[in-house]
């Protein structure tokens, strides 16, 4: 497409899963690269060798100077790192063109694509909508902010390829001509204010999903979040609702214990709730959304609904772990903000909560005061421990306990929970700091869990 094969040179910037996925798939594509990431301490040999690159590639580390400015034509992003980076300013200013990961992958790409993004529930319903695609379709790829990169599929793709991607506002926000076939918006609530350092910036930089979609494509809408329905409204694509909360004429919505499909004519029921092997209401939210992108795909519904009833949650996300003298222990290191977590703590009876991490400015308020008997105590780690606490007390909880470290902390919630309770792991915050990502703390967390005594 427009970009390849222009005689250009891409600045890859950040080497991370992404970078890689980029750096390969342009170098496969036999396109100009240039390796760069800011530490200066990386092993940009290893990292060639990883890839699969020549050693006279070229690479840069550390500051970008103004003469490396002049060696490349398009900076191709990873999402970690922000457009309002210093160097991507720079190189912006410079007349360089700067694309994401999800956008160079998208025009290397072929097939249909459906891309999925909101706050919370990502994984799990871009996991579920991957094993429906795979029931109905044979040649189908599950990528995106999920653990395997848009960027090192995109070449394995071809024009009968079905694609599902998870899609966070960090990708979003270096697009240009990425347009999926259906989209879906799943919810918005305040998060990663750090980056995009508003609320208002936070919800465009998810509306850019749909940017490029006109009326021949499909957007798949929470209509239970007001926010999200009223900035929708200004949306091209057509759009196919969900509802936990009410009825709807055309859409997906719950009706007692049943899961219901309206066509606007025919109405038709897809699977119970007590076949759903995923619990709390924001997994039905999941559910439907998964439902909604898979009928806008093409999928019958007897095939949404045999997958669904096998479907297992997903690692790291209210994740049964073990039983340990009668309490249960739950992994959703996933719930990496306080929103996410609230519906954690909802989908258990009564537990003792392990939270606390990176500080990513988020309220915690709200969450607390959702506590409402289903927690019993909190044992907080992490940056945002004193914060969490504070918070907390303000908001009347005071069965608090602090500790170093997640091993301090699951031995504290062993003492704390009693037999028919819950230990859960879902921190409200993003993981950095302690851990290398979410999913480390997670597995972490399940192998002390399993560690304790029975």
């Amino acid at each position: 497409m427009g970009i390849f094969n222009v005689n250009k040179t891409f600045l890859v910037y950040g080497m991370g899963i992404s970078g890689k996925g980029v750096a390969r798939l342009l170098s496969s594509m036999g396109e100009n690269i240039i390796l760069y990431d800011k530490n200066p301490d990386i092993d940009m040999d290893a990292v060639k060798r990883e890839v699969g690159l020549r050693e006279d590639t070229l690479a840069i580390k550390g500051e970008l100077t103004e003469a490396d400015l002049d060696r490349f034509d398009i900076l191709a992003l990873s999402p970690g790192v922000s457009i309002y980076q210093e160097n991507v300013k720079a190189a912006q200013a410079a007349g360089k063109k700067v694309l994401g990961e999800i956008e160079i992958a998208y025009e290397a790409s072929k097939g249909r694509l459906a891309a999925i993004t909101g706050t919370n529930g990502k994984t799990t319903t871009t996991t579920l909508t991957g094993e429906i695609m795979k029931a109905a379709f044979d040649d189908v790829h599950v990528v995106g902010n999920i653990g395997y990169s848009y960027a090192e599929a995109a070449d394995k793709t071809t024009e009968k390829s079905v694609t599902v991607a998870e899609i966070s506002s960090f990708q979003l926000e270096s697009i240009d001509a990425f347009r999926p076939d259906v989209s879906a918006i799943l919810n918005l609530t305040p998060d990663h204010l750090d980056r995009h350092f508003t609320f208002e910036n936070y919800c465009q930089a998810k509306l850019l999903i749909a940017k490029n979609q006109d009326e021949n494509d499909t957007c798949v809408i929470n209509y239970d979040d007001e926010i999200l329905r009223k900035l929708s409204e200004s949306l091209k694509p057509k759009k196919l609702y969900f509802s936990r909360k009410e009825k709807l004429d055309t859409g997906i919505y719950l009706d007692g214990e049943d899961i219901m499909y309206s066509d606007g004519k025919i109405v038709y029921k897809v699977i119970s709730r007590s076949e759903i092997s995923l619990v709390g209401d924001h997994n039905v939210e999941n559910v439907m959304a998964a439902i909604g992108i898979s009928i806008a795909m093409g999928v019958d519904l007897v095939t949404i609904a045999s997958v669904i009833r096998t479907f297992k949650a997903v690692e790291h996300r209210i994740e049964y772990v073990c039983t340990k003298k009668g309490v249960k222990y739950y992994n959703d290191s996933k719930g990496t903000n306080p929103d996410a977590a609230a519906k954690a703590v909802a989908a258990m009876k009564h537990c003792v909560l392990i939270a606390g991490g990176y500080d990513k400015h988020s309220d915690f308020t709200e969450w607390i005061n959702g506590f409402d008997g289903h927690v019993k105590a909190m044992v907080l780690i992490g940056q945002t421990a004193q914060i969490i606490k504070d918070t907390a007390l303000k908001c009347g909880f005071t069965n608090i306990y602090m500790a170093e470290d997640l091993a301090e902390a699951v031995a504290k919630c062993a003492e704390l929970a009693c037999p028919g309770e819950e230990v859960l792991l879902s921190p409200a915050c993003a993981s950095w700091g302690q851990f290398k990502n979410y999913e480390q703390r997670g597995r972490m967390f399940k192998d002390l869990a399993n560690a304790l005594p029975e």
